[in-house]
């Protein structure tokens, strides 16, 4: 029996490999039962998001190749197509891929968290479809339990490495409460709408979108409740703003001294802040000098995200340490397996002599027999038959010279 994990990721394959291997939600649980269904797997799991596809199972073999086949006949694929971009990983190796990835250190943002909820997925995906067995469903608590760890004991997690999220938590350290802030996000690109994304999860109490384009920052605005204006209603609602946030394609500033100014008067003098993520730049450069604003530029956080960059890679090294140890404690668990057996069929043996021995000396009693000699007969027969056929091999082994099971046997059982 083998684990392995094969897969593709933003490394290794670019999008348009990546979407054809893709298993979305609705057609997850019949394609875990029908990968299940191939006898040569016993057990198997599937993570599958927008920058990795990858497969976790428990085989009787490490022949990579019937899987690739499966993936080649349900995406209606040449195999070629695919294999080149490829990874697989046996046994150890395996375990120690699903702890890193767990743990974001296999993302394309170094210490992410949402690959962990992913993973939280994937492992409940394949619970309900009922392709985990003992082993995976082990490995799985253990990823969990590693990256619990990681994210306890190291600061992987703890600094932001995006600009909007740099901004936002910016924001948290100037206001107390970012549900009683009112936010004005200027543009409608990618920067703004993650912007928008990481205050709404921050509570913020109120979003307004400005836009060149009206219907554009009207369908940003939706996704978080939030209130759409258009580029030239800009004046008319600066004041409510504590938060503002700017990031567009103009080639001017958008936003001057002397609005900015007026605005401040109107709030009478409650504290802005101001974060200018544009190049060019949307608010000039003088804004920074009047009292009660606070302005910063892309590049004063671009020198936050850069250090706690630093930080992630110092903190990666401390997760590779914890997921070193915690691969070795999975290994021992999964070496354990493979007395089970014994050990089960060696109790359910001695269980047996005991019974048997107890149902002789249950009889004696009730035949008139003394309880002392009852115990004392009970606790010699129990002896002898325990041991008897451990001594008929240990005779053996010495007849035979066979001085690795002579040791072995002083080892099991404790013999000084």
């Amino acid at each position: 029996m083998t684990l392995l994990a094969l897969g593709i990721n933003y490394n290794t394959a670019p999008v348009a490999i990546r979407e054809r291997l893709a298993f979305p939600a609705e057609i997850l649980d019949n394609t875990l039962k029908n990968l299940w269904n191939i006898k040569e797997i016993n057990e198997a799991a599937i993570l599958s998001t927008c920058n990795r596809t990858e497969f976790y199972y428990h085989a009787e073999s490490d022949d990579q190749t019937i899987l690739i086949n499966w993936i080649a006949d349900t995406k209606n694929l040449n195999a070629a197509d695919f294999t080149p971009y490829l990874y697989a990983y046996k046994d150890s190796q395996s375990i120690r891929h699903m702890f890193r990835v767990a743990c974001g250190l296999d993302s394309m943002i170094l210490g992410e968290p949402q690959i962990l909820g992913q993973m939280k997925t994937a492992y409940h995906a394949a619970n309900q479809a009922g392709t985990l067995g003992k082993t995976l469903s082990k490995l799985f608590q253990h990823t969990f339990s590693a990256a619990k760890k990681v994210r306890t004991d190291t600061a992987i997690g703890s600094s932001p490495v995006s600009v909007a999220f740099a901004a936002v938590q910016l924001a948290q350290q100037i206001f107390d409460k970012l549900s009683e802030q009112t936010a004005l996000l200027i543009g409608a690109g990618e920067t703004i709408e993650l912007t928008a994304r990481h205050l709404h999860q921050h509570g913020i109490g109120r979003i307004i979108i400005a836009n060149r384009t009206y219907d554009k920052a009207h369908a940003l605005a939706a996704q978080f409740n939030g209130f759409a204006i258009a580029l030239s209603e800009l004046p008319n609602h600066l004041a409510e703003a504590d938060i503002v946030v700017s990031s567009t394609a103009s080639q001017l500033p958008i936003l001057g001294k002397g609005r900015v100014e007026s605005a401040i008067k109107k709030r009478k003098h409650k504290p802005m802040f101001m974060v200018d993520l544009a190049v060019p730049r949307d608010i000039e450069s003088e804004v920074d000098q009047l009292p009660d604003v606070y302005l910063y530029t892309v590049d004063d956080l671009q020198n936050t995200v850069n250090q706690n960059m630093d930080s992630r890679r110092r903190a990666a090294e401390q997760a590779e340490e914890i997921i070193d140890t915690q691969v070795e404690h999975f290994l021992i668990w999964l070496r354990s397996q493979g007395a089970h057996d014994t050990i089960r069929d060696f109790r359910t043996q001695a269980e047996f002599t005991r019974d048997d021995t107890l149902k002789k000396a249950l009889a004696q009693l009730n035949n008139g027999t003394s309880p002392e000699e009852v115990l004392q007969r009970l606790a010699y027969t129990l002896t002898n038959k325990l041991i008897h056929t451990p001594c008929v091999q240990l005779r053996d082994a010495g007849a035979n010279e066979r001085h690795d099971l002579i040791a072995a046997s002083r080892e099991i059982f404790k013999l000084r």
